[in-house]
Parts: C-alpha cells; structure tokens; sequence
C-alpha cells in the first residue's frame, strides 16, 4: 500500500531546492542545490539526489552524495559553493551535470565558467571533466554564466543560462554608479559591459557538440534584455534558467525579478521569439485570489524550479523558505495543467502536492506541512537571515515545528479529506496564553485552549463537519509566542 505525499515531499531535515525534475527510465530524479538546515548562506552542501518510481511520489530514495564541490578547481580559488544544477543524457547514453560555483553569499557567483560532470548513471557518482568552452579551449563566459538548464533537444544539446537586473533599463544609464555595480557583481570589464549588444545580463542559450563541453554555435539572448513595453515587463527575467519541450514547443521557466514566482515563456523556436505565458507558481500564493505583495501568505524569497510529465501528469516542483531566511530552502511540488492552448493557470501552494488528491483527515501529521504560514505582514527574503520575530518552520536537535506563534498567526493546510471526524488536536509548547480557532473551509469548527507549557503538550477540541474536503486553518490569539509540532485528526 502506498504511503501519502505531502509537501515538502522530502524529509524534514533535507533541503534540496532549485529543483530540476527529470524522467530517466521509470524513475524521476530530482536535482537541485543543497542548502544545510539553519545554514549561513546559500547551497553550503553537496550535491544529495532523491529518485522515485514515477508511479509512486511518495516513495522518495536518497541516492546519496552524488557530486562534491571540493572536485571542481574553483574551488581552491574560494569558490566553494555550487548553485543550481541541472542534469541532462547525452547522445553518448551518459549523464551530464551542470553547474557553477559561487563564494559565500553569492559573492563571486557571477564570475565564472558553466563546469560540467559526467556519469554512466543519472544517480550518480559523477565526476569533473571541464567546462563549457571554446574550440581554443577557453572558456565561454559570454553574457553571464548562471543557473545553466540543459536540454537534449532530438540530438542537438542546448544550455540555457543567465541573470537580469534592471541596471541598464534605468533612464540614467549609463553612468558610474551602473558600470561600477556591474563590473563589481559580473567580473565584467567596462568595455565588454558597454560594447555587448543589448546587455551582458539577459537569457541566453548556447549549443555545444556532443562531447557536451565546446561551443557550436556561439551565444545569443532568447529574450530581449529591455522589456519595457513589451509582455514581460511586469515579470522580467531573474534567474533560474529552465528549459522544457511540450510537443513542439520550448517552455523557457525561470524566475522573475519579483523573485517569488516561477514564470513561463513559449516559442516555436528555441532561440528566439519566446511569448511571456504567465505565472505558474509563487512561493507566498501572491496573485491566488487577490493576494497581493503586501498580503503573501508566507515568507517569500528566492525560487527556483521546473516542470516534468510524471506518468502522465505535469508537475511544478518550486521550493519555499524556511528559518526567517534565504539558506534553508526545501523543494515542493504541485500538479498543473497544460490546456489544450498551451497555458498553466497558477495553481496555489497547498500540504498535498504531490499524493494525488487531499490527505486522509485522520492520524498525526507534522505541522510543518503547512503551505500557508502568515502573522498578516510577512517579509521578502533577501540574502539574508532575519532577526525579527515572525512566524516560521524552525528546528531544535531532531525536532521540527513551527517556531514564533504569535497573536493572529494563521497557520493553513490545503487540502484534508474528513471522514467521520470527531476531534482535532495539536502538540504544542510555549509561553503563550489563548486559543487556537480551528477553520475547516471558511467555518470556525473549535477552539483549543492554550496554556504556558515548557514541554511538548496536547490539547483539542471535539469537531463535527460533514464528510468532505477542507483546507484545515488555524489561528492563534493570544499573548506570548508557542511553537506547534504536530496536528492530529481522530
């Protein structure tokens, strides 16, 4: 019997993000950085894969350490941290890993070639063989190598790769101030930065031969870099190439300069001519019926991700934040729908992402799994780890919860199936004094009473909905602040 899937889909204590889900054989693997649980800065482990059978979500498997970021030169150079990956088969039958390296903090990050990996199986052990070059054997670094996404495309391998700020759209650049900031972020000189045409940020996507290394065709943006006026201005490119093919079309998803929201463009072409196709997924629900920038319904910050056909049916795996800050990202997944005109509507974050339908409403569930935790003014994650007080997923030792409750704090599950459901209860500790109103759907259903406790405690309320499907919300008023551990359903 198959267990239930629930977001995020790995262990609690694994923070995998920038998740490029792939297909090889019967079995969808998942790639992406490797934050540390509490970490001081981005990507601070090594690369750790997770596989499942695509015909059962629920049943992720740790292949392990699969790539170090001791095996690439850079980093005796002080580049010891490796970002957003992405894995591809070549026309040889082995696998290819692609990445770059980056300092603490992103510092340096920019800097860099695209290395390259290569191993006999998409699980791993694999190891250095160079980076992206020139036929001279230099190495390519037109534009910015950042964040490569790699496709086979029928034969014809293509990478794309890139950043974007809003430097050179100013109506004053350019001046000192712009060119310094860019030779400083990018390794740039200033002749390159002011003699590239269009920008050296942007899009962009180079194809290399089959020994998945040396330039073919040299370089060029897929996106103009000046968006002003055009469909992407509202949601220009950031970050986080990623590239799929749906039929006959090229799905470019990225994130976008808003930072919490994974995007889509599509083109018949690979190269060019890509029309914005919208939102796909937000980290904070931002654009999910009305919410706003100012109303997000988490933390937001940094997103990374793509789409796969998983036996059938597509999927968004995106990731979300953790620990007030950028460096504890874990991976989520959601499933979408591609209309029959090519479109994904957003689809909202929710606890059930990938088990195929709601969660049984009955049993003990961590409380972590919340897709929506907000005290009503969450902030934007920025390279950073906040000090202030909100609320959180947090961890102590082995255990995991959501730390800094506070008066008003809504705390959301989507979705639960109840079935003769009688009661309802969490697992709490805290200094807290008041009550938890318990929500199933827009009606209030109970209230727990909380009490000052310095260990774990249970307290519930008898509930009684009729049989169906809920989003289960919990808000606490009250003074003082407590953490939850667990929710329970008998």
């Amino acid at each position: 019997m198959k267990k239930q899937a629930f977001n995020p889909y790995l262990p609690l204590n694994e923070y995998i993000p920038d998740g490029e889900p792939h297909v090889f054989g019967d079995r969808v693997y998942v790639y992406g950085s490797h934050d540390k649980e509490g970490g001081e800065t981005f990507c601070m482990l090594d690369y750790t894969v997770y596989s499942a059978p695509v015909d059962d979500l629920s049943d992720w498997r740790c292949e392990g350490v699969i790539y170090k970021a001791s095996q690439d030169p850079d980093y005796e150079n002080g580049r010891k941290f490796m970002y957003a990956p992405d894995v591809c088969q070549g026309n040889d039958g082995r696998y290819y890993l692609y990445y770059c390296m980056s300092g603490e903090k992103g510092v340096g990050g920019y800097f860099g070639p695209i290395s390259v990996a290569v191993c006999d199986s998409p699980a791993g052990k694999y190891e250095y063989i160079g980076f992206v070059k020139y036929k001279d054997g230099t190495p390519m670094k037109k534009y910015v190598c950042f964040d490569p996404g790699v496709i086979n495309d029928n034969g014809t391998i293509r990478i794309y790769y890139g950043t974007q700020y809003n430097f050179e759209e100013q109506d004053d650049f350019p001046n000192e101030q712009y060119i310094q900031t860019e030779i400083s972020m990018f390794g740039k000189s200033r002749e390159e930065i002011l003699n590239t045409p269009e920008s050296v940020m942007g899009p962009s996507m180079v194809t290399v031969e089959d020994d998945m290394m040396t330039v073919k065709e040299e370089p060029v943006h897929i996106i103009p870099y000046k968006v002003k006026g055009t469909d992407f201005e509202t949601h220009p490119f950031y970050e986080a190439s990623s590239i799929r093919k749906v039929g006959d079309k090229y799905y470019f998803i990225y994130s976008s300069l808003q930072n919490h929201e994974l995007c889509y463009a599509v083109s018949d072409k690979p190269d060019m001519d890509f029309k914005f196709g919208g939102t796909i997924v937000s980290n904070g629900d931002i654009g999910i019926n009305g919410i706003t920038n100012e109303t997000r319904l988490n933390m937001t910050g940094t997103t990374h991700g793509s789409i796969e056909k998983i036996n059938g049916q597509w999927y968004v795996f995106y990731h979300r934040l953790t620990h007030k800050s950028d460096y504890s990202r874990q991976g989520c997944a959601e499933p979408i729908t591609i209309e029959p005109d090519g479109s994904i509507k957003q689809v909202e974050m929710t606890s059930c992402g990938l088990n195929g339908g709601p969660l049984e409403g009955k049993g003990v569930y961590p409380a972590p799994i919340a897709c929506n935790i907000t005290n009503g003014h969450m902030p934007h994650g920025a390279n950073r780890i906040y000090t202030d007080s909100f609320p959180n997923v947090n961890h102590r030792g082995n255990e995991r919860f959501i730390a800094e409750i506070s008066d008003n704090t809504l705390i959301g599950y989507k979705y639960f199936k109840a079935d003769d459901l009688k009661e309802f209860s969490v697992i709490y500790r805290g200094d807290g004094i008041g009550n938890i109103t318990v929500d199933f759907g827009n009606t209030a259903v109970g209230n727990i009473e909380i009490s000052r406790s310095v260990d774990w405690k249970k307290a519930g309320c008898n509930v009684s909905v009729p049989n169906g499907v809920y989003a289960v919300y919990l808000r606490y008023s009250g003074k003082g602040l407590i953490e939850i551990k667990d929710i329970c359903f008998e």
